[in-house]
């Protein structure tokens, strides 16, 4: 077995320590009414932009999601919160020495011993959720669950739904797909960015994401017999119609949000075994991406 198909299969006990964890470290996170920017790089970055809406939707201020390389230069904010499982991300670690004695800045990593740390404020160490793949799976979700679960989002019932992913057999016809489309709404918007972000890492299928009231202008056109679209929350009404009478077909995502992630998951890793290619180390990535100084 991969690295990622255990990691992703551990991924209901490492989001109730998660849960956990938020309320230990609480005084780390963002509190109700800072105006809060969320980065990261890559998948980091949608999990940014499912967590600032994810804020935004609980009350608790205004929240922005910025890629760590395109950080709007002086735009205020109270905290930046830096989502990186490496902890060496060359742009994020930028980032955050521009930033020192500027804003208060709070990185979520998997070790304190990397150089991110010493580079912000407060550090909050997901250890239980680093990762030997170079393709993320339980680090991301396990952020995201921690920023969930501080802002009152999480429950249980959330980590029951990721196991019912784990256990549902994947339908046979979606693994020889050649195209996915993703839809999502609101703070499931980031979701379907990282859900078709896992499609491309295994090498094969063609993958978007879209809003999904988008989806009626411009995207819809791609759908066809043989192709997929991937609702990720409730549904704009009549759309799954309008998606099957192209020919295409549709899956309506019936559990939480990020348990139906965990089902893309699990979706990208038997694409890439189908063909022959390991689904630990995609072609051209790796685990950091460290740029040279210029």
């Amino acid at each position: 077995m991969s690295h990622i198909e255990n990691e992703l299969q551990s991924q209901p006990e490492c989001w109730s320590r998660a849960a956990e964890l938020a309320a230990d470290r609480a005084s780390l996170l963002p509190e109700p009414g800072e105006r809060v920017a969320i980065v990261g790089c890559g998948t980091s970055l949608y999990m940014a932009q499912a967590a600032a809406a994810l804020r935004e939707d609980a009350g608790h201020g205004e929240t922005h999601a910025h890629a760590a390389s395109e950080f709007p230069a002086g735009r205020h904010y109270d905290r930046v919160v830096a989502l990186t499982r490496s902890g060496a991300t060359t742009e994020v670690l930028r980032l955050l020495a521009g930033l020192r004695g500027q804003v208060r800045t709070t990185v979520i990593t998997t070790d304190a011993a990397t150089p991110v740390a010493s580079a912000a404020d407060d550090v909050v160490v997901l250890d239980f959720a680093d990762e030997k793949s170079v393709v993320q799976t339980r680090f991301p979700t396990s952020a995201l669950t921690l920023l969930r679960a501080h802002f009152g989002l999480h429950s249980e019932a959330v980590e029951e739904d990721a196991r019912d992913a784990l256990a549902e057999p994947l339908p046979h016809w979606l693994v020889g797909c050649p195209q996915f489309t993703f839809l999502g709404r609101g703070w499931t918007i980031g979701l379907a960015g990282e859900a078709a972000h896992k499609l491309r890492e295994s090498q094969l299928p063609w993958a978007s994401a879209h809003p999904a009231l988008e989806y009626r202008h411009g995207p819809i056109s791609v759908s066809t017999r043989g192709t997929v679209t991937w609702m990720l929350g409730d549904a704009p009404a009549g759309l799954a119609d309008e998606v099957h009478a192209t020919g295409g077909m549709w899956v309506a995502g019936g559990l939480d949000p990020l348990a139906e992630l965990v089902r893309t998951q699990r979706l990208a890793v038997a694409v890439a075994l189908a063909h022959g290619r390991n689904p630990d180390r995609p072609r051209h990535l790796t685990r950091s991406v460290i740029l040279a100084r210029v």
